[in-house]
């Protein structure tokens, strides 16, 4: 599977483990959902689970054929492409005065 990501440049995780940079591929030995992790600084983390189908010839009773008797071998590529969102960045002003705020109303609530 390839992963790429808008912009790239993003620490991808897959199941946990890190693999690289985007865009960066990764081979799969199983279908099924995998939990992709994107990573990087100025941008909102990015957790999806990513589901993989098996292609037509992967599928009961038709594997057995294409996975013993086919004279070549078939490589299944499977590319996602993830958009990222750019983190919002709160001024250390506005937070402190939003905790004095908060600070004042509970000071009233005594």
């Amino acid at each position: 599977m390839t992963i790429r990501t808008n912009p790239p440049g993003a620490l991808v995780k897959v199941n946990g483990e890190a693999i690289g940079y985007s865009p960066v591929s990764k081979d799969f030995t199983y279908y099924g959902t995998y939990e992709i992790t994107l990573v990087k600084d100025e941008f909102e983390t990015v957790t999806a689970m990513q589901k993989i189908n098996p292609p037509w010839y992967q599928k009961f009773p038709v594997d057995a054929v294409s996975d013993n008797l086919l004279p070549f071998h078939v490589t299944n590529r499977n590319e996602f492409l993830y958009q990222m969102k750019r983190q919002l960045v709160v001024p250390n002003q506005e937070i402190l005065g939003r905790a004095n705020g908060l600070r004042s109303e509970a000071l009233i609530g005594r």
